[in-house]
């Protein structure tokens, strides 16, 4: 296992639909490994490929109090969402240095392929379901930044340049 780099937030990969994985292996589970290990350095809660550089639907959540229980998904996506909605500040370890308040569906019912290689599917709820959106988000070729307005993108985007540029 090993903590890989991620790619710049002006890297095309990152708003580009990523491939679908069509089924679990050896290499799949190395890349589950990781990203986990990546993501636990960084420290944050889930991780996409794409922000890796990896084009690959996979990604990892992990939202648990005491860490250790990160959920492997291959081809997630969400089949129901609850209307009721709450409020996270998120940030991306693609655009260092910036985050902002975005709003979601505080739960959902996800369709995956897990670890096994079969077809799950697991509720979740609170910042599990946020962290969970978040990551299909970016194995949609989107970033967080995609549910704000234009000017207040821009000015993210300009901040985190600023701040890299120190």
């Amino acid at each position: 296992m090993s903590v890989r780099p991620f790619i710049p937030f002006d890297d095309r990969r990152l708003h580009t639909p990523a491939d679908p994985v069509a089924q679990i292996t050896e290499t799949v589970r190395m890349i589950w490994d990781d990203m986990i290990e990546t993501m636990e350095a960084m420290p944050g809660v889930g991780l996409a490929a794409p922000q890796i550089g990896i084009t690959m639907r996979l990604a990892v959540v992990d939202a648990s109090d005491k860490r250790g229980q990160a959920v492997r998904m291959a081809n997630p996506e969400v089949l129901h969402a609850s209307v009721q909605m709450r409020k996270h500040d998120e940030a991306s370890p693609n655009l260092p240095g910036v985050w902002a308040s975005i709003e979601r569906p505080r739960a959902v019912t996800v369709r995956f392929l897990n670890e096994a290689g079969e077809v799950e599917e697991r509720d979740f709820v609170g910042l599990w379901a946020t962290s969970v959106q978040h990551q299909i988000d970016h194995l949609n070729g989107k970033t967080y930044l995609d549910h704000l307005s234009p000017l207040r993108r821009k000015m993210l985007v300009q901040k985190s340049k600023k701040l890299r540029g120190r």
